[in-house]
């Protein structure tokens, strides 16, 4: 072997050690950070966004429309991401303009289609619990 791959072995050695110092070198910290004592009982409790936690989760449910109307978010959070790779395409001659700018419209039209569709379904109306 030569030297110059021996050096780039050492590199990758040294990368994967970081890369593992990195992932746990984190966990070491906190292990000797953390308080040791336990005698908190508000310690052993649920975190409620600093709101004391009553009755049990489980009599709370969600509807379906919230978790419908996150998926929705989270599917077009990442056709968005696509838009960008294809935006940075225009200026150079990989495509024609005429074809990319009309592959676009066709890509964001079929997107709002999807929107129409859970607009018709009503995922994106949100119905109030009325208090007894």
């Amino acid at each position: 072997m030569t030297e110059s791959c021996l050096t780039d072995y050492m590199y990758i050695l040294l990368f994967m050690v970081g890369g593992c110092l990195a992932v746990f070198l984190p966990f070491v910290i906190a292990y000797y950070l953390r308080p040791k004592t336990t005698e908190y009982v508000r310690s052993f409790q649920a975190y409620e966004c600093g709101v004391t936690p009553f009755n049990q989760m489980w009599d709370y449910r969600f509807g379906v429309s919230y978790y419908l109307y996150a998926l929705i978010f989270l599917a077009f959070d990442v056709d968005v991401l696509y838009l960008f790779p294809v935006a940075t395409v225009y200026n150079t001659d990989v495509v024609s303009k005429i074809r990319g700018i009309s592959e676009l419209f066709i890509f964001i039209g079929i997107l709002s289609l999807a929107i129409i569709y859970a607009w018709v379904k009503g995922v994106f109306k949100w119905e109030r619990k009325i208090k007894s």
